[in-house]
């Protein structure tokens, strides 16, 4: 055989060495008349007995030599009575071992399959299989045949096998029919597979560019793509618009589709400030649920504490400390509304005014839950108030449904046991998620909403934060002192001044805020890698792989997260013998580097030190790769709370996580956090961005560049735009709730 381009391997499979029923991954070896050959690749229906033509190429493996890689695997059924013996006893069809593979081989002989899935009362008639045995080996075998007819058509397209097998899961049996009548199917769903990469199958089925199937579905995919900018809804007229670009097909027609799929309720209609909006149907209901359930709540509030005066001067007396009229009053309206929005800047007493909240609803004999919208929100939320607090995801109850959707097991019908619910950095919390909390809120449980409406809006859709602070209906209080304490942080006062326009102090010695001055981006990114790697960790103690970000405003450029990465990695982290390391895609990953999800993955499990497991890594979770093991296809990564075992497939979605976007850093705090500071797109270089990156840093902040940036972006005080309905919706007069209690 040459070993030049991809090559056709066929073979009968003699063992199945290693599987990873997560992703199908598949170690195995395959005889091909004269050898065993040992192959891997993504095979999840090769079973032993099989025959199987592998394309893919030879590689040589630094442990264990020579492999043949499948990049595509079609399984023939076996035909011949001893292979389809050994197909049967091998485990393929659940429910079969040796002794029943031996009875059905020996009444049926090489007809056996066939009769298996075709004739299901005939097996029935053999002593030990009961007509539900019979009848479940059948469904086996017609999924199995299913699975590989949809495998081989999807891998004309260049559609893997794990893709395959989701899709197979959604759309069931005759599942080709459908993709073929339409193809938008596929991208539909969470299957893996782009809009481009569904309108070329399109095309090669000579389905018509301007068909009513394709508009309908790049509406939808216009809309869902901009869901990934933050939008729950767009103007009609910009939607089509964009739709009909992208499309290339005319307005008109556009135009057209859009008012048949209103009309079908394919999508959703609204009019927001006199202006038409158009939705999915699923965040229309989202924020309609939560603007109802907010005025439910208001309407319908919890009994009021009494004495909350002597209370709140019990507590001052306890502490030797006295709050702010403005604390007071957060206390006060927690106490009594149903509900309480709690904003502010660093430094301005959130924590203070939280913690007399929750010590007063404590003393009063009130359950009062704490959550956050990520790990180390809720770890943060817990040093501060000497209370546990739990990911929203974990308070919850988050399962998976077999499309690897997130189930939550709190809802309508299974509600949080408590007095009051508290929630930190709820601008980072999205419409999808707030829904599902409001979902499982008992009626009269309070509310209490805490976070920075000057930070970034979430990543997912939605405004929720500052929809309900624009509406004027929920209450709200600002704290706007920044207290002595903070007052000595030149982080602390230097943040508020960036919120409020001004230049902050940049030349100040002897403080935890730093400006350093380079005028060109090499120079910049070289004094960035010496800060991490040797001037930090010399001057404080800090590790750069536990204490200190470099955040940056951009992807690209010299300064951008993905050259700083690439920089830092090689002065941090080097090639070493001592260290495994395996290529994913463009990125090299060894032990002991550090690695961001950038996707979330509600498969992958993990377990903690007290003995705790559970499922699901998160966009933005950060951890350390401590093993690579290339014979089980995994990566060990530590995470900050917990351990998980992700697959080399998994591992497309773990970037490097030296330097971070200010985006991705949302939620998260550092004891020392370093900025490039040199001019990019206004998009990314504005007000709000800056002071979002500042306030991440706890203990030491340092800015590298020019000072020209630092006022360019002081003085861009653009918001990025967001459309969402929330506040609107709050705003109506009539009832909303009316039938949204089950989504009906």
């Amino acid at each position: 055989m040459q070993e030049m381009g991809l090559l056709r391997l066929e073979g009968v499979v003699e063992n199945i060495v290693y599987r990873n029923d997560e992703n199908g991954y598949t170690v195995l070896e395959i005889s091909d008349g004269d050898d065993y050959i040992t192959a891997v690749g993504i095979m999840p229906l090769a079973a032993v007995g099989d025959k199987v033509a592998l394309t893919g190429t030879f590689t040589e493996h630094r442990s264990y030599g020579r492999q043949f890689s499948a990049q595509a695997c079609e399984v023939c059924r076996p035909t011949e009575t001893a292979d389809i013996l050994r197909y049967l006893s091998s485990g393929a069809i659940k429910g079969i071992g040796p002794s029943t593979a031996q009875k059905l081989v020996s009444e049926f002989g090489e007809s056996t399959l066939d009769v298996m899935e075709t004739q299901p009362e005939r097996v029935a008639l053999l002593k030990g299989i009961s007509k539900e045995k019979a009848l479940d080996f059948a469904a086996q075998l017609k999924s199995n045949a299913g699975i590989r007819t949809l495998m081989l058509y999807l891998g004309e397209y260049g559609i893997s096998n794990v893709s395959a097998v989701k899709i197979y899961g959604a759309l069931g049996a005759g599942c080709v029919e459908h993709i073929k009548e339409n193809p938008y199917i596929l991208c539909q769903g969470d299957f893996g597979v782009s809009f481009e990469r569904a309108d070329f199958i399109a095309k090669r089925e000579k389905m018509e560019p301007d068909s009513g199937v394709r508009i309908r579905a790049g509406l939808t995919y216009v809309l869902k793509h901009n869901e990934g900018n933050g939008h729950t809804c767009l103007p009609r007229e910009k939607l089509v618009a964009t739709a009909a670009e992208f499309l290339r097909v005319g307005l008109e027609r556009a135009d057209a589709c859009l008012e048949e799929m209103v009309f079908d309720r394919s999508l959703i209609s609204d009019t927001i400030g006199g202006e038409e909006f158009i939705f999915t149907p699923q965040l229309h209901l989202n924020e309609m649920y939560i603007a109802s359930r907010v005025k439910m709540m208001l309407s319908f509030p919890a009994e009021p504490i009494k004495d909350i005066e002597g209370a709140i001067s019990a507590l001052e007396r306890d502490n030797d400390f006295v709050y702010a009229d403005l604390q007071k009053q957060a206390i006060s309206d927690a106490l009594t509304e149903g509900m309480l929005v709690l904003t502010g800047g660093p430094g301005t007493g959130k924590t203070t005014t939280l913690n007399a909240i929750i010590k007063i609803m404590e003393s009063r004999g009130q359950k009062v839950l704490l959550a956050a919208p990520t790990g180390r929100a809720a770890q943060r939320m817990s040093e501060l108030t000497g209370e546990e607090a739990k990911t929203l995801h974990r308070l919850l109850e988050v399962t998976w449904d077999k499309q690897d959707n997130p189930v939550f097991n709190k809802n309508e019908r299974n509600q949080f046991k408590c007095d009051a619910l508290i929630i930190d950095e709820v601008s980072m919390v999205d419409c999808y998620l707030f829904e599902s909390v409001m979902r499982a809120l008992p009626l009269g449980c309070r509310l209490v909403l805490v976070g920075d409406s000057d930070q970034l809006p979430s990543v997912g859709p939605g405004n929720v934060l500052g929809d309900f602070i624009e509406s004027g209906l929920v209450p709200v209080v600002r704290l706007d002192r920044i207290f002595r304490q903070a007052q000595q942080s030149l982080i602390v006062t230097n943040a508020h001044k960036i919120v409020s326009g001004q230049m902050p102090v940049l030349n100040q010695a002897n403080s935890d805020f730093f400006f350093m001055y380079r005028g060109g981006k090499t120079e910049a990114g070289e004094v960035i890698t010496d800060l991490c790697q040797n001037r930090l960790p010399e001057a404080y103690g800090y590790s750069p792989f536990e204490n200190i970000q470099v955040l940056s405003p951009s992807k690209k450029g010299e300064l951008g997260t993905a050259e700083l990465n690439h920089r830092l990695q090689s002065r941090l982290n080097p090639p070493d013998e001592s260290k495994a390391e395996v290529t994913i895609g463009s990125k090299t990953f060894r032990e002991g580097d550090k690695v961001m999800q950038i996707k979330n993955n509600y498969d992958i499990r993990w377990f903690r030190e007290n003995g705790e497991t559970g499922e699901g890594i998160f966009n933005g979770d950060i951890g350390i790769i401590k093993r690579i093991d290339k014979r089980g296809k995994l990566l060990k990564i530590n995470f900050y709370d917990k351990t998980a075992a992700v697959s080399f497939e998994s591992a497309a979605d773990l970037d490097f996580a030296y330097a971070i976007t200010v985006h991705k850093s949302q939620g998260n705090e550092f004891d020392a956090v370093v900025i490039p500071m040199f001019p990019g797109p206004p998009q990314l270089y504005y007000r709000n961005l800056l002071y979002t990156a500042v306030t991440r840093a706890r203990k030491t902040l340092i800015l590298v560049g020019t000072p020209q940036t630092v006022e360019y972006m002081v003085n861009n005080n653009r918001r990025t735009k967001r459309y969402s309905a929330l506040k609107e919706f709050l705003m109506r007069e009539e009832n909303l709730y009316t039938n949204m209690s089950t989504g009906d």
